[in-house]
Parts: C-alpha cells; sequence; structure tokens
C-alpha cells in the first residue's frame, strides 16, 4: 500500500510538469532535481529488468536490492551534493537488423545510473512529450513502428504522391553532437544542477576493449537516456525546421514521417522533393550530422503514373517495404511486405541459434522456444498484405529447424513425413493480420 502511494505522488508530480509544458509552450523549467528521492527511484528501481546485462561494476538488481533503502538514500545524498558521478558505459557490440555481417554498438551502463537515467527520461519526457510533433514517432509513450506505418499507409492511400525522400542519416546516435544538444535543453530547462548532471553523463564515457574513450559527440544506444535525448535533437533539427520552413516554401503537400532515426518525406511534386534533399543536406551539416547519400534516394511513387502502365518504385521503412499494388476492385494502392533484407536477417537468426541449441535442451524446450520466435516475427509482420510473406518466413524457418534438429546425433530424428506428423501434434502458430495498414488495430 505504501509503494503504491508512493508511486501515486512521484506519477503526480511529472503528470503536473506535463501538464504545464502543454499549457505553455514557452514555459521554462528552473527546479527539477527534487524529483530524484528516495520514493521516485524505488519506483525505477521496481520497474528496472533483473535478468538485463551487467554494467561495468558487476551489479545486479538482486544485489543492489539487499541494501536498496541505504543505496538509495546514499545516491540521493551524492546527488543533493553534486558529488555523483556515472561510470563509464560498458559497450558490446550486435549484428544490425537487416544487415548482414554488419554491427552496430550497444550500450550498457552501471545498475545505480541505470536508476538515476530512468529517473532523467520521466522528467525529459513530461517536458518535451507534449511539445514533439506528429510526424515523431520513435520511442514515445503510446506510439509505436506500426503507428507510424499505418500512418504513412493513410498518407500514401488518401494523397497523390509523386516522389518518397527515403532519407538514411549515417551514425544518427553516435554522431549527436553534446554541446548542441546541451543547448537545445537550455531553451526549456533552466535549472543548472540538472544541466550539469546530463554533461556528466556524456562525460563519462564508453568503455570498449578496456579501453575508456571520451567523445564530445554520440549517445550511446541502449542507454535509458538515450532515445529522448535523440528525439529532442531530431524534434530541433529536423521536424520544427520541416514543420516551420519546408511546408512554407513548397509547391505542393509535403509531409515527414519519422521513426528515431528512420525518415521518409512524401512529396506531391518532384522538384520539391529535389528542392529538400539538398536543403536537408545543408540543415544537418549545421548540426554535424549527415545523410547516408548511397542509401538515401528519391523513389517514384506516383498512383497515377502507375495507373498509366508506367513502372513505380519501392522504398522500405521500419522492415517493410512499400509499392504499388492493385485491389481487388483494380484500383491502385499502396501496399506492403516484410523487406528482403529483414527477412534474410531474421532468417541467418533463426539458423545461428538452432545450430547453437539442438544440443542443448530436450526437444520441447526447443520447440516451444521456436513457436514463440515464430509468434513473435507473426505480431510484428503480420499486417495487410503481407500474409504472404509471413507464411514463407514460417516454412523457410521450419525447414532450418528440420535440419538441425536431424543433426542432433548421427541418426536422423525425423523424416520428412514424420516430421510433419510431428506439426500436426505441436502445430505451429498461424498466420494473422494484428495489423492494419489503414485502419485501427486488429482485434
Amino acid at each position: 500500500m505504501e509503494s503504491t502511494e508512493f508511486q501515486h505522488t512521484t506519477t503526480t508530480k511529472l503528470t503536473r510538469i506535463a501538464q504545464l509544458s502543454r499549457r505553455d509552450r514557452g514555459k521554462h523549467f528552473h527546479c527539477l532535481m527534487h524529483h530524484y528521492n528516495v520514493d521516485s527511484l524505488r519506483e525505477c528501481f521496481q520497474e528496472q529488468d533483473g535478468k538485463r546485462a551487467l554494467g561495468n561494476d558487476g551489479i545486479s538488481k538482486e544485489d543492489y536490492g539487499e541494501f536498496l533503502e541505504e543505496n538509495l538514500t546514499a545516491v540521493v545524498q551524492r546527488m543533493k551534493t553534486m558529488s555523483y558521478r556515472p561510470g563509464p558505459v560498458r559497450q558490446v557490440l550486435i549484428p544490425k537488423e537487416g544487415s548482414v555481417g554488419a554491427t552496430r554498438p550497444l550500450g550498457i551502463s552501471n545498475f545505480e545510473d541505470k536508476l538515476i537515467q530512468k529517473m532523467t527520461r520521466k522528467i525529459l519526457e513530461n517536458i518535451y512529450e507534449p511539445l514533439f510533433l506528429d510526424c515523431s514517432f520513435g520511442f514515445r509513450p503510446n506510439r509505436s513502428c506500426h503507428d507510424a506505418i499505418r500512418s504513412l499507409g493513410r498518407h500514401l492511400l488518401h494523397n497523390e504522391v509523386q516522389t518518397i525522400i527515403d532519407i538514411d542519416l549515417a551514425n544518427f546516435f553516435g554522431t549527436i553532437d553534446h554541446q548542441m544538444l546541451v543547448d537545445m535543453l537550455g531553451k526549456k530547462i533552466k535549472d543548472q544542477r540538472f544541466i550539469r548532471y546530463i554533461n556528466r553523463m556524456f562525460k563519462a564515457g564508453v568503455l570498449s576493449d578496456q579501453e575508456l574513450v571520451v567523445s564530445d559527440e554520440g549517445v550511446p544506444q541502449g542507454s535509458i537516456c538515450s532515445p529522448v535525448l535523440a528525439n529532442v535533437y531530431a524534434h530541433y533539427v529536423l521536424d520544427t525546421w520541416f514543420q516551420s520552413v519546408v511546408k512554407k516554401h513548397c509547391r505542393g503537400r509535403v509531409e515527414l514521417f519519422r521513426y528515431a532515426d528512420d525518415a521518409v518525406i512524401c512529396c506531391r511534386h518532384n522538384k520539391d522533393a529535389e528542392r529538400i534533399k539538398v536543403a536537408l543536406i545543408k540543415r544537418l551539416a549545421k548540426f554535424k550530422l549527415k545523410l547516408n547519400e548511397s542509401k538515401t534516394k528519391l523513389v517514384a511513387f506516383s498512383k497515377a503514373m502507375r495507373r498509366k502502365g508506367i513502372k513505380q518504385g519501392v522504398f522500405d521503412f521500419l522492415g517493410f517495404t512499400f509499392y504499388l499494388g492493385r485491389s481487388r476492385k483494380g484500383n491502385v494502392i499502396p501496399k506492403v511486405k516484410t523487406s528482403g533484407k529483414r527477412l534474410s536477417s531474421k532468417l541467418k537468426k533463426v539458423n545461428q541459434w538452432a545450430r547453437r541449441v539442438r544440443n542443448m535442451a530436450r526437444l520441447p524446450v526447443i520447440w516451444e522456444t521456436f513457436c514463440a520466435k515464430l509468434a513473435g516475427h507473426i505480431r510484428y509482420f503480420g499486417m495487410t498484405f503481407n500474409a504472404r510473406q509471413v507464411d514463407k518466413f514460417l516454412y523457410q524457418a521450419t525447414r532450418i529447424i528440420f535440419k538441425w534438429l536431424n543433426r542432433r546425433s548421427q541418426k536422423k530424428s525425423f523424416n520428412w513425413e514424420q516430421f510433419g506428423r510431428f506439426l500436426r501434434l505441436f502445430p505451429l502458430p498461424r498466420v494473422r493480420i494484428h495489423h492494419s495498414l489503414y485502419g485501427p488495430l486488429a482485434t
């Protein structure tokens, strides 16, 4: 009961921040540090996943929780005396989704730092969420990848678009300039102690291969604070500029759809698209960002041209390939299917997993995990027009698991007929449409 009351108090205080920010877009926040207290950090502790990878200090949630009240009291006292300093982030490289052989860095903070970051994220979200524009979807409360895809799909269905600018930002998270980001935060946040802790987080550095690297740019992917900080940066660099400047200087309607650093711009006229791309390069350079020009492209995507029989292009967004097809009535409409790169990447991961675990667990355990992986794929990619691609993934993934189950020993476990009987007894998840490209979520 006591914990619920503390949580209610913390939530109420944060909600008050959001109300003030929504009511007055020019509101300045002068006093934020009192939100870091034992009660609020206890709530952050309860929200942490105890199964996450450990930071450089090797302390787990269980370890920290043994003396929770003492630890929280101590860190709050250090915050008050300005003696708290975040530890360096441990960097690991993980496979990059959709790019075979490529990796991206992931930052893992110390457990106590995660608590401070969690509270910092809550504060920043409540200040900036009322200010963020509708074109932004990434890492925001109550907004998802499918919301971004659906919003884009509706626009393409109901508006004539001639050209798509398929934007690829080069190493966005790794090139965010710290000082520029602090200056942006300073437009709203006048609490200098809060800003000092943001600076300390930046200067904590990254520990990679036992070497500490401290840079003036980049926010570690995987850090609890990074998504909202990156959104603040993109909000000022891209979203507000597009809304207040670009739209006013275009001949036809243009719309931006952005999920973190993955973005597309829909243009009514090709000339507008050409001008926007040139201006975008200059705008990003002003904030020390740049386009990956080999991957950023203008894509012809006109329904009118497609009706005349002129072939149009395709583009990828959040794991889906958008293309123009025909409805049952013969109308030209935008459709989606699983991106070829994403499909290949997912199948490669299934192959690596099946090869690794084939002799590590009993068949029922392996099969249960395999079906859970397939169900996760169906839940994400089960979108209107994409049932065939999802079914293709299930078929190929099943062929992969069949191959590796037959290599558990020198003697084959199944032939294909026996495996078919096994599938009838322990069926795979069924392909289902979970998301509508144009309408509300499927029930």
